[in-house]
């Protein structure tokens, strides 16, 4: 399925119907009697969060979205059918904004969460309402009310406990893999990930965290290079931040700086961001090279307060106990099996 994250979207709601003059025809009662119904009401606009959902794909290729309109009022006294309400379902932690101000309007994270958004219009009341002592015969009735229209720009941020971050083929896909039952794509060039990936990650005594891989974040993403500018908004929901690091590339390519580009990037695109809690991982420990080159980039890190972990996502060494450090950071405390 393809991922989408965002979508504009026009939404309105349904008008209310219009009441009805209408006479009975019944001798010696002046215009045989007013029974004019009232008019149904409109649809409303309500958003519905699915937890079966994790992309806004069905919301592109439908951008204008109407709610029912209410029925008009008929004789005998009989009632307009309300109009049908509009339910969007969306996934969780879709964020909801007015496309033309960029007011925040929902931020919805719960499964089964419901927000009425819009408001159809009510119905307008018959000529039957509208006698009196001294109107018996009453010749009008209201026109419904008129529905509400707004653009709107959905925005989905994924619901995840850790966020893994890294350059390009520091093995963000490969450690994904390993940890939990999350497929993607994975290849020896840079971007093979396109999308975010989601990882439900097993722990002790049957507890689980999630896990994102946010691609494509490198120098400049916050201004739309690579394709970090579309997916760092994915880790601003989440409570860590894995920092994947490769050593197999030195000299090449430095991984401090890299590490020092990446939270640059962070902090610029949202100072919240570069204020989470990060743990260093130090990827491909199955290499020789990687061994030979710790020596030159742990002091560096361990002199800055970082906790460290050194792991193969190739073969799983190192990363038990980065597992128990994620799960006393989430929950106060590893658990024993």
């Amino acid at each position: 399925m393809q991922f989408v994250d965002e979508v504009k979207i026009h939404v309105q709601s349904g008008p209310g119907g219009a009441g009805c003059v209408s006479f009975r025809r019944e001798k010696f009662i002046p215009y045989g009697g007013p029974d004019g119904g009232d008019g149904g009401k409109g649809g409303d606009v309500i958003f519905v969060v699915s937890a079966g959902l994790a992309t806004l794909m069905d919301l592109r290729y439908r951008p204008h979205l109407k709610a029912g309109k209410g029925k008009n009022g008929m004789g005998k006294d009989r009632h307009g059918a309300n109009g049908e309400d509009l339910k969007i379902l969306i996934p969780p932690g879709t964020v909801i904004k007015d496309a033309e101000t960029g007011e925040l309007l929902a931020d919805l994270t719960d499964p089964d969460e419901t927000l009425v958004l819009l408001r159809g219009g009510r119905g307008g009341q018959g000529n039957a309402r509208f006698a009196t002592a001294t109107n018996r015969a009453p010749k009008f009735a209201q026109p419904g009310e008129p529905s509400e229209e707004r653009w709107l720009k959905l925005e989905l941020k994924l619901m995840a406990d850790v966020g893994l971050l890294g350059f390009p083929n520091v093995g963000k896909s490969s450690f994904i893999t390993k940890v939990s039952a999350a497929r993607p794509k994975i290849g020896d060039y840079p971007f093979t990930t396109l999308k975010p990936n989601l990882g439900v990650v097993p722990y002790k005594n049957y507890r689980s965290f999630v896990i994102a891989d946010i691609p494509g974040i490198i120098e400049g993403a916050h201004e739309g290079a690579g394709l970090g500018h579309r997916f760092l908004k994915h880790v601003e929901r989440t409570n860590i931040l894995l920092h994947l690091l490769d050593l197999s590339w030195m000299p090449d390519r430095d991984p401090i700086r890299e590490f020092e580009t990446l939270n640059r990037e962070l902090a610029l695109f949202s100072p919240e961001l570069a204020e989470k809690r990060q743990i260093i991982v130090i990827n491909k420990l199955d290499l020789p090279v990687v061994r030979e080159n710790l020596p030159r980039v742990l002091p560096w890190f361990e002199a800055r307060g970082f906790r460290v972990f050194v792991i193969s996502a190739a073969t799983g060494e190192g990363i038990p106990p980065l597992l128990d450090e994620i799960a006393r950071l989430l929950w106060g405390g590893a658990e024993t099996a």
